[in-house]
């Protein structure tokens, strides 16, 4: 089974200073995010601090454990400042680690789909109630426009979705929505749960899963360049072959974590 953090997660250090960050796990060993620079060093100690904030839900760090969210975090260089959009944030658990790690100089925006809005704007406004620096935004994904240029598009668990075709998404159309929305050198951030190789989008509906490569050639054909992948959701023990609803998995399935760069 995939080494996850089996009891609350811990943070045992933020050193800003010497630009690493250490977990502690129930292991006995650690894991550790080495930054590359002073202010990459504060922008990970940010999100740290983010994992921490009293206004966080329980029902949110008790699934800290499995969705590893400061390793997901410091890979999509989420700084003090930026300006974030968290695609279909449905009840906010990323939202609610952004607002705090961007500050009170950064913005972050809940992209509600015009298609589930009557269910999930109330969870946007509900955000943007508890936190000053989340604005809720309603819209077609294909169509998706901010206000200001963004640092970082964010979209977990979600981009399989847009390929069902009662959403009525023009995925090509949505990906160059997001290419245009992002300033010169921005981020693109994609977690999905893993295909099998050669499936497709043949199976985003009957299991929920996409394939990686098959996503990464269509973002990649928006004009984004590939950066890189984390294994921080990788679950080798995950044979790709059940919806992940069923209980043998849920909540544990192999998923990528892939970072997608504008040029510029």
């Amino acid at each position: 089974m995939r080494t996850i953090l089996k009891t609350t997660l811990v943070i045992a250090a933020a050193l800003a200073a010497s630009g690493c960050i250490i977990i502690a796990n129930d292991g006995g060993g650690q894991t550790v995010i080495t930054s590359t620079s002073p202010a990459s060093a504060r922008a990970d100690t940010r999100a740290a601090m983010a994992l921490s904030d009293d206004r966080r839900p329980e029902e949110d760090r008790a699934r800290d454990s499995l969705r590893m969210p400061l390793q997901v975090m410091v890979f999509s260089e989420i700084s003090p400042g930026d300006h974030v959009a968290d695609i279909r944030p449905e009840e906010g658990y990323y939202t609610r680690l952004f607002a705090p790690a961007v500050g009170d100089e950064g913005r972050v925006y809940a992209f509600v789909p015009t298609r589930t809005a009557e269910r999930e704007k109330p969870y946007a406004d509900a955000l943007a109630e508890t936190y000053g620096n989340v604005v809720p935004v309603v819209g077609l994904l294909d169509e998706m426009r901010f206000d200001t240029p963004l640092d970082v598009v964010f979209m977990s668990q979600e981009y399989h979705d847009f390929h069902i075709p009662a959403f009525g998404v023009d995925v090509a159309r949505m990906n160059r929505a997001v290419y245009d929305a992002l300033k010169p050198g921005g981020l693109y951030i994609v977690i999905d749960h893993s295909g099998r190789a050669g499936t497709g989008n043949t199976e985003v509906q009957s299991l929920h899963r996409i394939e990686g490569d098959f996503l990464r050639a269509e973002v990649e054909a928006a004009g984004f360049v590939f950066e890189s992948a984390s294994p921080a959701l990788a679950n080798p023990d995950d044979d790709r072959t059940v919806s992940v609803f069923d209980e043998s998995i849920r909540g544990e399935t192999d998923q990528f974590v892939y970072r997608f760069r504008k040029p510029g």
